[in-house]
């Protein structure tokens, strides 16, 4: 007899944070550069010299590149994807044809065994021919059943499922709920066990490529009864069973063509079989998928930032005014010089995060964070401006650019693609939560039972005594350090002198460093709290890798003969930008208007300010504001269907 399906869990906030502290990787067995950089202790010599794949690695990535760049150039209509909002069967048939569905799955699969570095440059050439197609491959491949399995499947789950995925099954992951996003301690989507199977209950929202998905990376929650431990649970579930509807079929301001849904389950039998590592590791099991998932987000970035400098160079060149090309006018140029040292930075960040991944022996989860977070917000950046640059062409698409006789160039539309990035697999501001909850990892393992309020006073005194030893080391290290003298990291110096750089990065991690401890000391257990001051905490972080990065890729471009002299001009006028905005980021940290802004956002909740909403008329439709997802069967056609 099954149990009755879970109701909603209410959860508190302290609650919430200890699911989400649960799911956790707990230890750090290998070294981390940037936990290490927040920590004020500039470890370069695990950066460089530069990390390189293997030659036969490199073969295949580049034999499998020129392939698919064929067939974007003549098989990837982009316009018409936008135009329809749907990706061609056709198109998807031959990237199945292609290999392109098992680019990460192990050649004993099927699939083509790339390592992750040529799976970004796969994801970023698709993904300039059409995103839609690069979220369908990256959402398939860096989240979906692949990735899950390889890191937590049995082998019996291996030959089952990854075959399929390596040439024919379309995946998509499913977490997200209506009433449930970055807080998964309120997981509403049951799976009650039956004898051999469970049985899944629930709605899940935002289902990327779950349209037309052959198999389903499902989230649900277990309860907990006699032999089950319960709590949050993967299962691998056929998209087909029977009580599995896909109820709508979502569209976004960007990325038309992806085929992201809402799914219902009713009573769908899932054998235990299925289930992906033991109960309750569910939630663990996707944020470390998400470790590495997370670097096909700066793929598409990367791929952008070098669309828009080759439309930037050519248009600017051709468009005169006041006498001369746009580009030769500083306010256009400073936006070109941004474009173009920013594309050099996240191709420096990626394929370095990505190269560490691959050889796995670093912890990347700080890494490949940083680098979806200082991607998206970029990449976004880099668009934005040229959209500026292009003017009033750049806010036309390129339907209507044709239709007067002009360019297609759709620059608009590489702005609306590129806004998710911000929000996808985790927003900004969660990620900024995320990576800071890392960063501050080594004081709340010494220190972290001072400020519970949980521990007993005889445990907060043995917090005290170990936290004082720690400190003792710790603290004299961040007073000086090689960025002081001024002939530290001189390989880095040539015609373009880097080194510079890197002493300032040193001795602004050291400031970082001593600028949380204070932090920390001053706030204690309201220092999570403190969301505002963490984010420009983690932007500092980032600025300082991207700057080590972009420096690193330098030296070994020049090193092995490749532009290297071009290399270095970008490398120093990125990190003389990043300098800059690291600046402010620092002033900002004390000085801000974040009380200011906690009472505004009081009063405006309360209606004090609600006179200002006054003289508009609001365009929104009727309808709650979140969807009902109580269980039971669906009421809706189902929309979902299947490329052969």
């Amino acid at each position: 007899m099954s149990a009755p399906p879970l109701k909603k869990p209410v959860v508190t906030e302290r609650e919430a944070r200890q699911v989400a502290e649960a799911a956790r990787e707990q230890d750090w067995r290998k070294p981390s550069f940037a936990k290490e950089l927040f920590l004020g202790r500039f470890r370069l010599d695990l950066i460089h010299p530069h990390p390189l794949p293997a030659d036969e690695a490199v073969r295949r990535g580049e034999q499998f590149l020129a392939k698919l760049h064929e067939f974007c150039e003549t098989r990837i209509d982009g316009a018409l994807i936008e135009r329809e909002a749907r990706i061609p069967d056709e198109v998807v048939r031959g990237l199945k044809e292609l290999g392109a569905l098992g680019m990460k799955i192990d050649p004993r699969y099927g699939g083509l065994g790339l390592t992750q570095v040529y799976y970004n440059k796969a994801l970023a050439l698709v993904g300039s021919a059409s995103p839609a197609v690069g979220v369908l491959l990256s959402a398939h491949q860096s989240i979906g059943v692949p990735q899950p399995l390889k890191l937590f499947g049995t082998d019996e789950q291996k030959q089952r499922f990854l075959p399929r995925c390596a040439r024919t099954d379309i995946s998509a992951f499913l977490l997200t709920e209506p009433d449930v996003g970055s807080d998964p301690a309120r997981l509403a989507t049951s799976a009650v066990p039956d004898g051999d199977d469970y049985v899944l209950d629930g709605v899940k929202l935002w289902t990327t490529n779950g349209v037309v998905a052959d198999l389903l990376v499902v989230m649900a929650r277990v309860p907990k009864s006699e032999g089950h431990k319960g709590g949050i649970t993967a299962f691998v579930v056929e998209a087909g069973s029977p009580g599995i509807t896909v109820e709508n079929r979502n569209a976004f301001m960007g990325l038309r063509g992806i085929e992201n849904g809402v799914t219902r389950f009713h009573q769908v039998r899932v054998p235990a079989a299925n289930r992906v590592g033991p109960e309750g590791a569910g939630l663990k099991i996707a944020l470390t998928t998400l470790n590495t998932g997370r670097l096909s987000l700066p793929a598409s970035c990367v791929a952008a930032g070098k669309w828009s400098l080759k439309i930037a160079r050519e248009w600017s060149a051709a468009r005169e005014q006041w006498g001369k090309p746009v580009a030769h006018h500083e306010a256009v140029g400073a936006k070109i010089s941004f474009i173009a040292a920013t594309t050099f930075a996240l191709e420096a960040v990626l394929d370095l995060s990505s190269q560490m991944a691959d050889e796995d022996r670093n912890d990347i989860r700080i890494e490949g964070a940083l680098a979806k977070l200082f991607a998206s917000e970029m990449g976004w950046r880099m668009a934005d401006e040229l959209v500026q640059i292009r003017g009033g062409r750049g806010f036309e698409t390129a339907d209507s650019l044709a239709a007067r006789g002009e360019r297609a160039v759709p620059a608009e539309q590489v702005l609306r693609d590129l806004r998710i990035n911000r929000i996808f697999e985790g927003s900004t501001e969660i990620m900024h939560l995320l990576i800071a909850r890392e960063a501050v990892d080594a004081h709340l393992s010494v220190a972290g039972d001072l400020i519970d309020p949980d521990k007993s006073l005889q445990d907060k005194a043995r917090a005290g005594a170990n936290a004082g030893v720690f400190y003792a080391k710790w603290l004299p290290k961040l007073v000086a350090g090689p960025g002081q003298l001024p002939n530290s990291f001189t390989e880095f110096k040539h015609e373009v002198d880097l080194s510079p750089h890197l002493r300032y990065v040193e001795r602004h991690a050291r400031k970082l460093a001593r600028s949380t401890f204070y932090a920390m000391s001053r706030w204690q257990g309201r220092m999570e709290t403190k969301q505002g001051f963490l984010g420009r905490i983690v932007d500092i972080g980032a600025e300082l890798f991207a700057m080590s990065a972009a420096c690193v890729r330098a030296e070994l471009l020049r090193s092995r003969g490749e532009h290297g002299r071009e290399a270095y001009q970008l490398a120093d006028v990125f990190c003389r930008q990043s300098r800059i905005r690291v600046e402010e980021l620092f002033s900002r940290l004390w000085a801000n208007t974040d009380d200011l802004d906690r009472k505004v956002v009081k009063g405006v909740l309360a209606g004090t300010y609600e006179w200002l909403e006054q003289g508009i008329v609001d365009p929104s439709g009727e309808g709650p504001w979140i969807a009902d997802t109580t269980p039971g069967p669906s009421e809706h056609e189902n929309v979902h269907r299947t490329i052969g």
